[in-house]
């Protein structure tokens, strides 16, 4: 069982008892045709995607756009409240 795994292995790669280097040369051969399968598949599954309508992108692009622009002033506020309140702080200690 082991040696039948071990040939199929060996079929697969391209290796096999002779070690000349034309199982090189064959695996060389082969990129051009797994690029073109490869690019195939992906225009396959390309086509079976779900695009959302221009429509959507725009309202989550303003969506996100809003978010960020209330978050940064959030936190704009809150590091400057925190860096007055620990200046505040500081005076107080070094005072007393």
């Amino acid at each position: 069982m082991a040696e039948a795994v071990k040939m199929k292995d060996q079929s697969i790669r391209g290796g096999g008892g002779d070690n000349s280097g034309s199982g090189a040369i064959e695996k060389l051969g082969e990129h051009p045709r797994r690029w073109r399968q490869f690019l195939h598949e992906v225009r396959v599954e390309m086509d079976k995607v779900s695009w959302p309508s221009w429509a959507d992108v725009r309202s989550t692009t303003v969506v996100v756009i809003v978010t960020v622009a209330f978050f940064g002033l959030f936190f704009l506020g809150t590091d400057s409240l925190a860096g007055w309140l620990i200046g505040k702080l500081i005076d107080f200690g070094k005072s007393h």
